[in-house]
């Protein structure tokens, strides 16, 4: 009898333990059970925009669920972002996470600004957004050296333009100056309401070079308008295969200023709803619409897994914080 108790015993505890598996799974694999937003912190029609949207086509397929891209722009997309750190940790809602608004504002610590870089759960880094320098064809900068030389030669005197003081194109010239082991005005910058019109300047010579988003220069490039000389991305692109890159050239810190796009979620998500949107990621990876899709917009696709996505943002937020220390660049 009391053998017979003892296998009673026992079995009721394993049995609880059973359903509580089974109910663990059966909440993994509802995940998404209603759709999922992904917040742009920018306007609709830019890279970020696109980017979101290229991969919500993808997603919605492999989700099941409408994967719907919402726009909440404004504060340099902080808005967009507080929105998703003060979300709900389940997954429904997404962020869109750029260098300028989760990497750049988090190190600049302007007034109000209430994350940090870290303060979210990384999912996956989506692709990388180079950034050019380039002059105007009848320059005399024929390769990056012979800009350089003349930076060195005649500091001051030089200008570039960029799209305000707190961007990637500011920044990419302070970097390229503090490689020189020259001071942060050892060119003269001039800025511009925004990366389009930086471009111009150039092609109106009105300035001698900028360092800019090639999705702004794209077909000024190809139309032989502007003369490029150098690209921060790791490999060559593949539009421009003629055009050097900074680690051929010595300057491999200046890979810091590739911009990218990333997918973050809100602080603590479900460790479920992390793998799900991981294995989405990599199926986007081998998928030739998405591949498409990120070439429209000058993307260069480039997916990492949750944990190598946070060690490659932490490099660039330490990057940029040393450079804003150097620079004395301020938002105010």
């Amino acid at each position: 009898m009391t053998k017979h108790l003892s296998r009673v015993g026992l079995v009721k505890p394993l049995a609880l333990a059973l359903v509580a598996t089974a109910a663990v799974a059966a909440h993994a694999q509802s995940y998404p059970s209603r759709p999922v937003q992904i917040i742009v912190p920018f306007s609709a029609g830019g890279d970020s925009d696109q980017s979101a949207r290229n991969l919500a086509a993808t997603a919605t397929g492999v989700l099941g669920q409408p994967v719907v891209v919402v726009n909440r722009a404004g504060a340099n997309g902080a808005i967009g972002s507080q929105v998703v750190k003060d979300a709900a940790p389940d997954g429904h809602t997404l962020l869109l996470a750029r260098i300028g608004s989760n990497v750049l504002l988090p190190a600049l610590k302007p007034p109000g600004l209430s994350y940090k870089w870290n303060d979210f759960t990384f999912i996956g880094l989506l692709e990388l957004n180079p950034v050019v320098c380039v002059v105007h064809p009848e320059s005399n900068y024929k390769t990056f050296a012979d800009l350089t030389k003349d930076l060195k030669a005649r500091p001051g005197k030089l200008n570039y333009s960029t799209s305000g003081p707190a961007t990637v194109p500011s920044l990419a010239p302070q970097l390229l100056l503090q490689n020189l082991d020259m001071k942060p005005d050892g060119a003269v910058a001039v800025n511009y309401k925004g990366g389009g019109d930086a471009t111009l300047a150039v092609v109106s010579r009105d300035v001698d070079f900028t360092c800019n988003n090639l999705s702004s220069m794209t077909g000024q490039i190809a139309g032989g308008k502007l003369r490029a000389l150098v690209t921060t991305t790791p490999e060559r692109l593949k539009q421009f295969p003629d055009v050097p890159t900074a680690r051929e050239l010595g300057f491999q810190p200046m890979e810091a200023v590739v911009g990218w796009s990333a997918l973050y979620g809100p602080p603590n998500m479900a460790p479920e709803a992390v793998k799900r949107w991981a294995e989405v990621l990599q199926k986007a990876s081998t998928d030739p619409r998405w591949i498409a899709g990120n070439a429209t917009y000058g993307g260069i696709p480039k997916i990492l897994s949750p944990q190598e996505t946070e060690k490659y943002i932490a490099e660039n937020y330490k990057t940029y914080v040393d450079l804003i220390q150097k620079t004395g660049i301020e938002l105010k």
